[in-house]
Order: C-alpha cells, then sequence, then structure tokens
C-alpha cells in the first residue's frame, strides 16, 4: 500500500500533527512541529538574482516511504554551495506522485533544514500547479503553511481543447488574486500537453499584482529577452535549464531554475557569477562543460539525476513508480557522461587552487583542463 497519510485528519487551516506525525514515523526521520512556520508577519524572503534548484524528492528504496533526512541533506548541500533558492515539488521533485500532505512534509523539512543550518534568509519556492483553479489555491496555501515563501504554477492541460484564449491568463490571475503567497508562473510545454505560454501572454501577466516572476523552460531565449525587457522592474525572468544560463543572462534574465544544480551546485552558481564579473570569455568556456553535463540530465530527467547523486554522493535513490529504475549500464553511462562537470564541481569545492587542477585528465578533457588553469589564474 502507498504510504500516503489519511489527508482527513489534515485540516487546511490547522496543519494537523496528528496526520503528519504518522506520515513521518515511517519516512527516515522527522519534521519539527509545523507551528513554526505559522509565523505569517514574518518578512517575506526575497528573490535574489542568481542560481536556484529544483530539488528531487527522496524515498526509501524499498518502501518508497519519504526519506527525510535525504532531503534536508540535500538542501543544505545547495545552500552551502551558494545557491539563491530552492524549490521544491518542481518536475524533479515528483510532485504528481505526492499526496498533499506528502507534499507539505517536503516543503516543512526543506525549510527546518534550511533554518537549522544558519540559511533562514533562503527562500523556498513551492510547485503548486494543478489542474482546477481551486486546488491550485489551495496548494498555494498549503505551502504557505508549510514554510514556502513562494509558489511556482503550471498552466492546466487537462481540458486543453477547451480552453479559450483567455481561460490560461483568467487561471493565472485567479490564482494570484487567492494565493496568499506571490507566484512565478512556469512555463514547461513538455509537461503540460505542449501548452506553451507566448511572451505577450507571460509579458500581461507580469503586470498583475502577486505574479513576481517566471520560469521558462521552453527554452526560447527570444521570448525571454521580450518578457524581461518588458516587465516590470523586479520581475523575475528566469531561465529554466543551465545549458542557456549565458543566453538568458545576456538578454536579462535574472538567473536560472535548473535541475542541473542539484548535481553540480557550485558549477552553476560560478558561472552565473562570472558573467556578472564581466569575465564572459571564461563564462563562456565553463558554459561548455555546464551544457555538456546538462544535456545527460535532460534526456534522462530525474531518474538521471538521481542515479548520479548514488554514484557521486552516496544518496538519492529511485523515483517511485512507474518511473523506472535505471539498469546497470544506464547507472555507468550517467556516472560516465557527468565525469567531466563532476570534476570541475570538485575543482572549484577545492577553492579553484593550481595544485588542483586535473592536469592527469587532460587526455580526456583538455578543454576541463585548460579552464581550471584559466580559473586558478583569475
Amino acid at each position: 500500500m502507498p504510504p500516503h497519510t489519511d489527508e482527513s485528519d489534515i485540516s487546511l487551516s490547522g496543519l494537523s500533527l496528528q496526520g503528519e506525525t504518522d506520515l513521518s514515523n515511517g519516512n527516515h526521520g522527522s519534521c519539527s512541529a509545523y507551528s513554526e512556520y505559522l509565523n505569517f508577519s514574518s518578512p517575506p524572503r526575497p528573490l535574489l538574482p542568481g542560481t536556484y534548484a529544483p530539488t528531487p524528492a527522496f524515498f526509501d528504496p524499498t518502501t518508497e516511504n519519504l526519506d527525510i533526512a535525504a532531503i534536508q541533506k540535500h538542501a543544505v548541500r545547495l545552500a552551502e554551495a551558494g545557491l539563491q533558492g530552492i524549490v521544491t515539488q518542481g518536475s524533479n521533485g515528483e510532485a504528481v506522485h505526492l499526496s498533499h500532505s506528502e507534499r507539505r512534509l517536503v516543503t516543512a523539512a526543506t525549510r527546518e533544514a534550511l533554518d537549522n543550518a544558519g540559511y533562514q534568509h533562503i527562500p523556498v519556492i513551492v510547485g503548486c500547479g494543478a489542474q482546477s483553479t481551486r486546488e491550485t489555491i489551495e496548494l498555494c496555501h498549503d505551502a504557505m503553511l508549510s514554510g514556502g515563501d513562494y509558489a511556482m504554477v503550471l498552466p492546466p492541460c487537462y481540458y486543453r481543447p477547451l480552453y479559450t484564449g483567455e481561460s490560461q491568463i483568467e487561471f493565472f490571475r485567479d490564482v494570484a488574486d487567492d494565493s496568499p503567497i506571490p507566484i512565478l508562473i512556469y512555463n514547461f510545454p513538455g509537461a503540460v500537453s505542449g501548452i506553451d505560454l507566448d511572451s505577450d501572454v507571460v509579458t500581461k501577466l507580469s503586470r498583475y499584482p502577486n505574479i513576481v516572476g517566471c520560469k521558462l523552460t521552453c527554452g526560447n531565449t527570444g521570448k525571454l529577452a521580450r518578457v524581461a525587457s518588458a516587465a516590470p522592474a523586479g520581475f523575475m525572468t528566469m531561465g529554466g535549464s543551465a545549458d542557456f544560463t549565458l543566453q538568458t543572462l545576456a538578454v536579462g534574465g535574472k538567473g536560472t531554475i535548473g535541475g542541473l544544480a542539484n548535481i553540480a551546485p557550485r558549477a552553476c552558481v560560478e558561472l552565473y557569477n562570472l558573467y556578472v564579473a564581466g569575465k564572459t570569455e571564461l563564462a563562456e568556456k565553463m558554459q561548455a562543460v555546464v551544457a555538456r553535463g546538462d544535456w545527460v540530465v535532460i534526456k534522462g530527467g530525474v531518474v538521471s539525476t538521481k542515479s548520479c547523486l548514488n554514484s557521486y554522493f552516496k544518496y538519492g535513490g529511485y523515483g517511485r513508480k512507474p518511473l523506472p529504475r535505471p539498469t546497470a549500464q544506464q547507472v555507468e553511462d550517467v556516472k560516465v557522461d557527468l565525469e567531466e562537470l563532476l570534476l570541475l564541481e570538485e575543482f572549484l569545492l577545492r577553492g579553484k587552487r593550481e595544485q588542483d587542477i586535473h592536469f592527469d585528465r587532460k587526455k580526456e578533457f583538455m578543454q576541463l583542463v585548460e579552464l581550471e588553469r584559466l580559473l586558478a589564474l583569475a
């Protein structure tokens, strides 16, 4: 039987501790009382330009219960690498495999881990997409009650043929009106039956109260440029993948929310920092390494992400069924294909020292060694 809490024990306004305690008892760790997250008067954590990661939800490989210890460990690892924010229940977070109570638990556990590690300033964005306006708003309330600062919302898609041209605009406006936290528009055609919000729609919505940003995973940098230039000051126009970080920044984007930051957070942060510092030639060389690594993750999605985490960091587990588990050969292929990027990550984490340049791997990774040499001199 699936390890879901009986959600009849949980009220939206109260987040009954009994229901959540039952869930956490079988989930490799527990989360403290939710009451500490219910201080609505606390000042909002701002969204700052930079690098954000949509984190996976981790599960016990046998029971598929949430692995709270891994969720919290991962969040702190990303914060230590310099990320500006964390997203729960994004596409990497397997939100479609979680009950409402599990969604709340993942977000609360993430917030608790960041706070306990001294990263109280880091905002948590929570994926809140659903097929009805009503449920989406409910998820936004859940996000706030669990310690989330912002909601990231996909457009509904199940009844796509019945939606008119104004349906999506009305949907986002209705959600923004009733959400207790600001929202970001999530444009990811691959996840919503091909619905691709154009720049006219996103720009119009950018001027609506309580809509503060967008994540454009469509990869259309022309659209990104149009939105970034036309949206109000402070609107967070974000690229949705690390492989076009420089393209995002060059046309006015504020940063990226990319899954690769789960694997190589320091490399993703350093890429952003190099561009902002005006070191564009170095940034271009690093973008090439990052893009090669990102292609592995783009092809394999959360399955490849977790496989890499298992191979290099000894945690990660697997996706919930029916997501397939990788074969031994697939695990080895992902490990080999991401080695260049992980060597760069290691070099950066060690402080970009000359003695840590991977000269012994020059035959295999000539561009990497040259990049490390230039970074050590910078």
